[in-house]
């Protein structure tokens, strides 16, 4: 299955991100900001990354850009899991290099359908 980067500062929301995706089989690994991602990111390996935007220390479309950067991540998937829904940063988000977004609160049938479309394991 896949290897899925979740980076939210909400602990509650990276449980139900992993519950979610671990039971379809998916290797899902946790982080709580930007920074703490682009980390976990170095010397990794990911199918898709799912981020949050507006957190503390580094926000999601930062970290986008840094992860844009490695080699190993330039062609991965990244979702923003976000409740901003304005147009005008959305285009900034795909412009920094995101390929979707799914609005919170989400359902489980969302990520499982958004790990289907875009992930080729």
């Amino acid at each position: 299955m896949a290897a899925i980067l979740t980076v939210d500062d909400s602990p509650s929301v990276r449980q139900m991100v992993k519950l979610v995706l671990s039971s379809a089989g998916h290797d899902v690994t946790e982080a709580g900001n930007g920074a703490e991602g682009l980390e976990k990111a170095k010397g990794a390996r990911f199918d898709l990354v799912l981020t949050d935007l507006n957190m503390p220390v580094m926000n999601g479309i930062a970290m986008i850009r840094g992860l844009r950067q490695m080699p190993a991540l330039m062609g991965t998937p990244i979702v923003f899991l976000t409740t901003e829904s304005d147009d005008a940063v959305k285009l900034e988000a795909k412009a920094a290099g995101a390929t979707g977004w799914i609005t919170k609160p989400f359902k489980a049938e969302q990520l499982h359908a958004v790990v289907a479309k875009l992930v080729r394991t």
